[in-house]
């Protein structure tokens, strides 16, 4: 059933009851009033400090120390005042500054001078930043930083004195505390699950805190069972939100070991659920795939968390719950967004890409969406998320998604997908040496009755694709030729292809960084090859260009194009050399 513009209104209109709601009682549980609920004596020593499996960098530690704080691309100078006195250049900022991740750089140097410097640092922080401050106290940056200090207490404490110990507790004691009344009124989604995780650290590193570990258990599983799908996806469908709890969960897998208890089962069985998908989303430069919020992926930290994986075996090929489809053929990677947005209450990040794709050609990146910029580009994030920004079909100039934005609503609540596809197909076979998907989504019924159709076939070779765009009517029937409904077919292609229009003027030669050569071709519509934006949330946006396909959809309903290989790089040719030299020898001898 498709949403129309009335239950569209329905929709947000709850939305913005329960989001108010909630913040009302955040408010309550997070005043003075409702203190009493969790009293009583601060804990008297920490017994074990959990495991950070972040990757560090000894050379950040440099710029803390010389008072240098970098977060998101941005750099400030604390001038030989306390860095919790500046004035932040922007929220993203702020929060990687409260939130302590950066200790771990200071402990990766192993100095004395190291240890001393981030215990300075955090005394800072107990004596400037108190409740008056709206970003330190976020339930979300409460819970990175309890993380954090657990995890670093060996950096933080070492050679401490007794005073500074005693107020390193209480002020820990207060946060968890502050976390413990407001677990369930924060934001939905990776924040809310982080704050679990941070309490069950908590207990566990505690003394004393048998009482609230059988709680935090409690809550933890409760909000797995709520976010970890049964193919081991984040409900909010970002491929990034899983690396980022396994970088959590695994060391709090340990420290439950490390205190001689039992994880809970459905623990350990959302982490078994979710390793698999590490490799399911990665494309063949070992990167994530760019879809709903996915930007730049941690290479090293990636690594790190695989080196815990025990199976190892081959990605899967579908994951049904989570919407996503892959397919490995030869040395080529196809993923595709086949599923419908997340749930409301966790789609404040997501993407109107539905039926967009990726494509890597070896360790090179053929096909991209336009990925993620920084947090604080408000207009470009907006952008990033719309239907334009991906490989796939967009009608009217608008996307498959509607979205809470450009208005108070939206900047005091999110930017929610409030209406979306209902209905998105996928099904998948093998057909002449090639597998095949075939899919739809009624993303665009409800503004202009069409519904869009994709098929996509990659040979097993891995040497060429096949694609078939369709519009039809909501009952599957061809459209009718009165109206006209402008179709944009978008193909961004990665920073490092060069393009070409061919003379026929049908078609465009890719030619990727190592010299491989690719193709593409269309029935009938000739390509445009127009701008485009590869977003960085890490290292800088940089242009790009996107092949574009232009019509309109009762005029043209389908538009078949294909994209194959003409002339193998440098590194396949060099592997079949190396091959051939090989098999001679063997002969020879």
């Amino acid at each position: 059933m498709a949403i129309g513009p009335i239950a569209g209104q329905g929709r947000q209109l709850r939305y913005a009851m329960s989001a108010m709601q909630r913040q009302m009682t955040f408010r309550y549980h997070a005043s003075v009033l409702y203190s009493w609920r969790y009293t009583g004596a601060v804990p008297e020593r920490l017994l074990i400090a959990p495991i950070d499996l972040r990757t560090a960098d000894p050379t950040v530690a440099l710029d803390i120390y010389a008072g240098r704080f970098v977060f998101s691309g941005t750099g400030v100078d604390a001038e030989g005042h306390s860095i919790f006195e500046a004035d932040p250049p922007n929220e993203e900022w702020a929060r990687e500054l409260h939130a302590f991740g950066w200790l771990r750089h200071l402990r990766a140097t192993d100095m004395a001078i190291s240890r001393s410097n981030a215990r300075s640092l955090v005394d800072e922080w107990m004596r400037h930043s108190g409740r008056a401050d709206p970003v330190a106290w976020d339930t979300g940056v409460v819970a990175r930083r309890v993380i954090s200090w657990l995890n670093q207490t060996p950096l933080i404490l070492e050679g401490c004195d007794v005073d500074f110990y005693r107020r390193f507790m209480k002020s820990l004691t207060r946060q968890v505390r502050y976390l413990r009344r407001t677990a369930h009124d924060g934001p939905q989604g990776l924040p809310r699950l982080r704050v679990m995780i941070a309490l069950s650290s908590a207990a566990l590193a505690m003394s004393e805190q048998q009482r609230f570990l059988k709680q935090a258990t409690k809550w933890l599983d409760l909000e797995l069972v709520r976010q970890i799908l049964p193919d081991g996806g984040h409900v909010s469908r970002n491929p990034a939100a899983v690396l980022d709890l396994l970088v959590d969960t695994l060391p709090l897998r340990q420290a439950f070991s490390a205190r001689g208890s039992q994880p809970s089962r459905i623990l350990l069985s959302a982490i078994d659920r979710m390793m698999p998908m590490l490799r399911f989303f990665r494309q063949g430069d070992g990167s994530f795939a760019h879809f709903n919020g996915c930007g730049d992926t941690a290479s090293d930290q990636l690594a790190t968390v695989l080196a815990y994986d025990d199976v190892r075996g081959a990605p899967l090929t579908h994951a049904p719950h989570s919407g996503y489809q892959r397919i490995e053929a030869g040395d080529a990677i196809l993923l595709v967004d086949a599923g419908r947005p997340p749930p409301v209450d966790f789609s404040t990040n997501a993407h109107a890409g539905c039926l967009s794709f990726e494509m890597s050609v070896g360790r090179q990146r053929l096909i991209i969406n336009c990925g993620v910029p920084v947090a604080s580009a408000g207009p470009l994030r907006r952008l990033s998320r719309t239907t334009a920004a991906h490989s796939t079909v967009a009608l009217n100039d608008t996307s498959s998604c509607r979205f809470l934005q450009q208005s108070w609503m939206g900047d005091w609540l999110g930017e929610a997908i409030i209406a979306g596809p209902t209905r998105v197909h996928s099904e998948r076979h093998r057909q002449n040496g090639a597998t095949v998907l075939h899919m739809h989504h009624n993303g665009y019924v409800d503004r202009y009755g069409i519904v869009h159709q994709r098929q996509l076939s990659l040979s097993d070779a891995g040497d060429r694709l096949d694609g078939v765009d369709s519009f039809l009517s909501p009952t599957g029937a061809p459209i009718g030729r009165s109206g006209k409904d402008v179709f944009t077919i978008r193909f961004h292609l990665s920073p490092g292809v060069q393009a070409t229009r061919m003379a026929s003027g049908r078609g465009v030669s890719l030619q990727l960084p190592d010299g491989e050569t690719w193709d593409f071709q269309t029935d009938g519509l000739e390509p445009e090859l127009e701008d485009s934006l590869l977003m960085s949330n890490s290292r800088g946006n940089r242009k790009t260009v996107q092949i574009v396909i232009h019509g309109i959809a009762q005029h043209t309903p389908q538009v078949a194009w294909m994209m194959h290989r003409t002339a193998v790089g440098g590194r396949r040719r060099a592997s079949r050399a190396s091959t051939d030299r090989r098999a001679d020898i063997g002969t020879r001898g």
